[in-house]
């Protein structure tokens, strides 16, 4: 994702790492590059497939109740058209462009 700020745009990656088995179930740990500092966060789930979907789930409600979002100045491939990532249903009612056709 890019983020546009006054100075010119900002890169803003967004990294999902591979599940791993705990004890009693399985993490995913993910991270968002925003401007202001990387915010680190964990999918957890029965199996790997869960914490891996829960984790792209929890970008998706990261990105769209952002500030970044909030100010429209963060876009993906194109401005308006969403960001690619799956939310929670609590908050589908956020979902721009292609991720609200997507989620339709």
């Amino acid at each position: 994702m890019t983020y546009r700020s006054d100075t010119g745009d900002l890169a803003v990656p967004a990294t999902v790492h591979a599940p791993l088995k705990g004890e009693h179930d399985w993490s995913c740990a993910y991270e968002i590059g925003w401007p202001d500092g990387t915010h680190r966060g964990h999918g957890y789930g029965i199996d790997a497939t869960q914490a891996m979907l829960l984790a792209l789930k929890a970008i998706g409600a990261d990105i769209y109740t952002s500030d970044f979002h909030r100010a429209g100045r963060l876009r993906w491939l194109e401005q308006g058209d969403g960001y690619g990532f799956p939310v929670p249903s609590a908050i589908r009612h956020l979902l721009i462009g292609g991720d609200a056709e997507a989620e339709g």
